[in-house]
């Protein structure tokens, strides 16, 4: 964290916090006490009025005068935000999440015990993501040029060229957002297809990027309206999915299920996953597809 970053922290925190001791923040940014007390002296000569209180309570605070109206944003506000900051947290973490995270806690000097919870699994390719995660998004404050090798569901590669704008996660994968240049159009990239990512120089941001983001998110793929038998057992998930209107109780431990899928190896993929317990009504075309993947999914053992 740069100083002036670390100075505006500071006074965010002491604007919602009575006293904060020297050991507290030295933790919080991992500097030395030393650095702390230069980064006060740096904020009194700004003519922002901090002042040291001694003592084993003591540390640094703020001039009653200059402290922030806590109506702005009351205890429930701050609950929903560390709810929110908690659940990307648990896809992505790094430093600045975590100082976010205290920023936001110092602002109340009550206990916060959030009545929801957010929660992701701790898979262990999630810590490779994160670090190119955060070289991406490095590159994006940057206008690095990316250049990578692109494995496609096929297992074709291409090499790419790509003025890199967002990262977002979608459903259950991370995704770039960039401008192709072999392509010359925008393109999204999924993060765990991507392979040997290095910066390759420097480009101009384009201006039209927002409106073709959306535009390509907006996109809908063509669907079929898809009728299911499905257990019991699994009705939770479709619910959850779907929706409750989706499902329909037939008898004691079936429900019918009519829902929109795209008619390719992502939909069949999803469908497979709940084995016997979900079986394709119709269409009748959509049915010979799925039996098809499985014929060949079988085809690997025989």
């Amino acid at each position: 964290m740069k100083k002036i970053e670390r100075l505006i922290s500071i006074v965010m925190i002491l604007l919602q916090k009575e006293v904060v001791s020297a050991t507290e923040f030295s933790r919080l940014f991992h500097v030395s006490k030393r650095t702390i007390q230069r980064d006060m002296e740096t904020l009194s000569y700004a003519n922002i009025p901090i002042y040291a209180e001694y003592g084993a309570e003591g540390g640094y605070a703020l001039m009653e005068e200059y402290k922030f109206d806590k109506r702005l944003l009351n205890h429930k506000d701050i609950e929903n935000i560390l709810v929110a900051l908690g659940g990307f947290e648990g896809l992505i973490t790094n430093q600045e999440i975590q100082t976010t995270i205290q920023k936001i806690k110092g602002m109340t000097s009550a206990d916060i015990s959030p009545t929801l919870d957010v929660t992701f699994y701790d898979w262990p390719g999630r810590s490779q993501i994160n670090e190119e995660i955060l070289f991406i998004q490095q590159a994006i404050e940057k206008n690095w040029l990316l250049k990578f090798e692109y494995v496609d569901q096929i297992g074709n590669k291409t090499y790419r060229l790509v003025e890199p704008y967002k990262v977002h996660f979608r459903e259950m994968h991370w995704y770039l957002f960039g401008y192709s240049l072999e392509r010359e159009d925008y393109r999204t990239f999924k993060l765990t297809r991507i392979v040997n990512i290095q910066k390759d120089g420097l480009f101009v941001p384009r201006t039209d990027q927002e409106f073709n983001h959306e535009k390509q998110h907006n996109e809908q793929k063509e669907l079929v309206h898809v009728q299911l038998s499905i257990d019991v057992s699994v009705r939770d998930q479709f619910i959850e999915r779907y929706g409750k209107n989706a499902v329909i109780k037939k008898a004691a431990r079936s429900y019918l299920v009519t829902i929109e899928l795209p008619e390719n190896h992502y939909a069949y993929q999803f469908l497979a996953g709940f084995g016997n317990k979900v079986k394709i009504l119709e269409p009748k075309g959509f049915i010979a597809k799925y039996v098809k993947f499985l014929e060949q999914a079988v085809a690997l053992y025989r």
